[in-house]
């Protein structure tokens, strides 16, 4: 079966949802990389809950971020740090977001997608998670400076 550009797309999308949903699981209880990506592989991609089927999420993508996240957490989390105001050290930052932040992080070291994409999914994932507050924002706000510094010529 050949997927459409849309359908691609959608997938990949699908994947970083998933994939802070996966980081915020690793930290909040301690689970594995391994562990975390053979449950989110096997039963939440295309699960039903409610009477709403979740989307299928583009394993490679899914795979890349968390396994980066992980490989270069301590220097996403430096860039995140510097990236955010003085009052705010990302040990006070919701831990949601801090998922986020590392899966974009993660992505924008890899390379393959141009910086203004990853922050706009980013972003629509931060909206997906607070809805009607101004997380969105200030998560644009946030990769936005980290891109810049990671990919100075990349906008």
């Amino acid at each position: 079966m050949t997927l459409s550009n849309n359908q691609r797309r959608k997938m990949k999308s699908a994947a970083r949802l998933y994939a802070v949903q996966a980081l915020f699981q690793m930290e909040a209880i301690g689970q594995t990389v391994d562990r975390v990506i053979v449950e989110f592989e096997d039963h939440r991609f295309g699960e039903i809950r409610d009477d709403i089927e979740m989307l299928e999420g583009d394993v490679d993508t899914f795979r890349a971020l968390i396994e980066k996240a992980v490989d270069e957490q301590a220097r996403i989390d430096q860039l995140t740090d510097r990236a955010l105001v003085a009052k705010w050290p990302l040990g006070r930052i919701d831990p949601t977001l801090r998922a986020l932040f590392r899966a974009a992080g993660a992505e924008l070291i890899i390379g393959d997608t141009p910086p203004r994409v990853v922050i706009k999914e980013f972003v629509d994932v931060a909206g997906a998670f607070f809805p009607e507050t101004k997380e969105p924002r200030f998560t644009n706000a946030v990769l936005d400076h980290m891109a810049h510094e990671l990919l100075p010529g990349g906008f």
